[in-house]
């Protein structure tokens, strides 16, 4: 584990863009457990992957359309909160970073790092700003 002064930014910068952090497995549980739809990201130390991702979600939250709830845990620092929002992801293999969207609590969408670590910040915004159009956005009667 790396000294938290170390992730503090790295926390932040999703803490800014309006995501919340979940600490503990119970945090992960309630957020998940909130009706609509809730994005979970995996944040990482990771300067290739997560470098990217972190800008990446930012841009995204700016879009119009976008999950009802966004929680981030924080791989290698929050373990029982990240094994937790693992264990959500339907069976896929942990990655770090990672970014799902759940619906009502069942997986709809997942990003792994494969995909992130060969995007840039704006491809990873864009990506997301579609997923949260196909995902998130209200449906009209």
């Amino acid at each position: 584990m790396y000294p938290e002064i170390m992730v503090i930014p790295m926390r932040e910068e999703l803490t800014r863009a309006g995501l919340t952090e979940a600490r503990s497995a119970a945090e992960v549980d309630a957020a998940v457990a909130k009706p609509g739809t809730t994005m979970v990201v995996v944040n990482s130390i990771c300067g290739c992957a997560a470098g990217k991702m972190r800008p990446g979600v930012r841009l995204a939250m700016q879009h119009t359309a976008k999950p009802d709830h966004a929680v981030t845990v924080f791989a290698g620092q929050d373990r029982e909160a990240t094994e937790k929002a693992r264990g959500y992801f339907g069976g896929h293999p942990p990655t770090s970073p990672a970014i799902a969207i759940l619906r009502d609590g069942q997986l709809v969408y997942l990003m792994q790092r494969s995909a992130i670590e060969t995007s840039t910040a704006p491809a990873i915004a864009q990506e997301l700003q579609r997923a949260f159009d196909t995902y998130c956005a209200p449906t009209t009667a």
